[in-house]
């Protein structure tokens, strides 16, 4: 039987004008799609025109200017449901979507749903979740006491995983991509009896320990910085009053 991280896998990645959910908006993203290790990958990249200024922090991050995406990328509203839909067809597949950092991109995605298309990322999916994998959460759960930041840079050098064109969409999804195959045969012992679906629920208790350990980390450093414990999506913020 073929082992869960030698099979099928999809993976998803945003390049974003910043780092707030709520507010911040997708330039760019991409799937990638592969049915076994070492196989043919298939992708699918959008460019976006936002409809608003992206900041030059951003643009060092990405490389995406303003001109280049006024001139190249689309309008928001088509691409966010094209990328609505192609997740949709994963989860219908039954191929779990790696997602590096999930709470961000599949946020965002739901947001940007929710402003361009009065819809969200739940109703394209018909209320059904995804199976997300999500290299981090793994990687911070099975290798908990070591030191060191986890950025997706970071995991592919400690796990031998090449990243050329890091900060872009189609590079860092087929990156996390690879990275999930290499944690899966790293920790097979306590990996491969699980399947995708009871992994996605221990993530979702994993990442909320790993949050409440950040948070309490943040308060003996005196850092008034709320830390989201939900995963792989936060939930709606109440409308003001």
């Amino acid at each position: 039987m073929t082992r869960w991280y030698e099979g099928p896998l999809a993976a998803f990645d945003t390049e974003t004008t910043g780092v707030d959910v709520e507010q911040d908006r997708i330039v760019s993203a991409a799937l990638i799609v592969q049915e076994c290790a070492g196989g043919r990958i298939r992708s699918t990249r959008w460019l976006v025109n936002p409809g608003i200024p992206v900041p030059p922090g951003a643009t060092e991050v990405h490389g995406l200017t303003d001109e280049h995406l006024q001139r190249n990328g689309r309008w928001p509203a088509p691409v966010v449901e094209e990328i609505a839909r192609a997740l949709g067809e994963q989860q219908m597949a039954g191929r779990p979507v790696v997602v590096m950092n999930a709470p961000f991109d599949l946020t965002l995605l739901d947001r940007e749903l929710r402003r361009h298309r009065a819809s969200s990322l739940a109703r394209y999916l018909d209320n059904r979740p995804l199976t997300v994998l999500d290299p981090r959460v793994l990687d911070k759960h099975l290798d908990r006491y070591r030191k060191g930041r986890r950025t997706l840079t970071d995991l592919c050098a400690h796990y031998g995983i090449e990243l050329e064109g890091a900060h872009d969409a189609g590079a860092d999804a087929l990156a996390s991509l690879e990275l999930v195959r290499a944690v899966g045969r790293r920790f097979a012992g306590r990996l491969e009896r699980l399947t995708p679906a009871e992994l996605h629920t221990l993530q979702q208790v994993w990442h909320a320990a790993q949050a409440r350990g950040l948070q309490a980390w943040f308060a003996r450093q005196g850092t008034p910085e709320p830390v989201d414990p939900h995963w792989p999506l936060r939930p709606e913020l109440p409308a003001a009053a």
